[in-house]
């Protein structure tokens, strides 16, 4: 439980009291305005507890998933064995953030400019100046 008492996890559940204050009373207010007649209130008066409802749902989630997530390490008694040769399984991380990877184009292996590729980009650079050629129009 000390981990739903970090300085995080205290401004979520002040967020979510304030949220489903809110809710509730936007859904009060729904209610007294429908009393007074007004017809499209009835249906806001019941929006705003789903709402509420809403927030206690992802909060509650979010809570389980917390304490699901952080089990403690199994002790070395308790921890299962390797048989001989085995390789150990790794533990995969409750949530997977994405990798960034850094793209870097492809170099010829020898260095050399390829000269299919120059071709190409000679024929890529006659189009582009030339926009109304057809493709057999290409001199080259």
């Amino acid at each position: 439980m000390e981990r739903l008492w970090t300085p995080a996890w205290i401004i979520r559940h002040v967020a979510m009291v304030v949220l489903v204050a809110g809710c509730l009373g936007m859904g009060w207010w729904q209610v007294t305005r429908a009393a007074g007649g007004n017809a499209i209130s009835f249906g806001y008066a019941i929006e705003w507890p789903v709402f509420a409802g809403f927030v206690i749902f992802v909060w509650w989630r979010e809570v389980r998933q917390t304490l699901r997530a952080a089990d403690p390490a199994p002790s070395e008694d308790t921890a299962p064995s390797v048989t001989a040769g085995a390789a150990p399984v790794a533990a995969t991380p409750a949530v997977r953030r994405p990798v960034r990877v850094v793209r870097v184009p492809a170099a010829p292996a020898d260095g050399a400019d390829d000269a299919e590729l120059a071709a190409y980009n000679r024929y890529l650079s006659w189009l582009n100046a030339n926009p109304g050629a057809r493709p057999g129009d290409y001199p080259g």
